[in-house]
């Protein structure tokens, strides 16, 4: 209980600042690391139109929550794709990535998405 208690409080403080990362100004695509621990591992990512993060993959389930939302393509090493509509202010799960597979996250609209990234490094029961 008390694990599940600090992931909420660390998310519960993501949602909060979010609005304090809308008045920055985006200029590139990437991930900037935030806070690593032997149970979540935690980074913004910054996608703009037409600039996909490279090729990668996720061992291991997540929480997206959306500083600014939109529309992100997930495109799978295979040519497999689908789109996350993810709005601004809203938490996603995502599961962990199939074994040896890879994706791009590809923005698709006409403006800058920021997500917080939650990676749980365990186990979720």
């Amino acid at each position: 209980m008390v694990k599940n208690a600090g992931l909420l409080f660390l998310l519960a403080g993501l949602a909060f600042s979010a609005g304090f990362a809308l008045a920055q100004t985006i200029t590139q695509t990437g991930r900037e690391p935030q806070f690593e621990n032997r149970a979540v591992k935690v980074w913004k990512s910054v996608v703009l139109p037409n600039s996909p993060l490279p090729l990668h993959r996720h061992e291991h389930p997540r929480v997206i929550i959306a500083l600014r939302g939109g529309s992100m393509k997930i495109l799978e090493e295979t040519g497999k794709s689908e789109v996350h509509e993810w709005q601004t202010g809203k938490a996603y799960w995502l599961d962990a990535n199939a074994p040896e597979t890879r994706h791009q996250d590809i923005n698709v609209g006409d403006r800058p998405i920021e997500v917080m990234v939650v990676e749980l490094q365990n186990e979720v029961r």
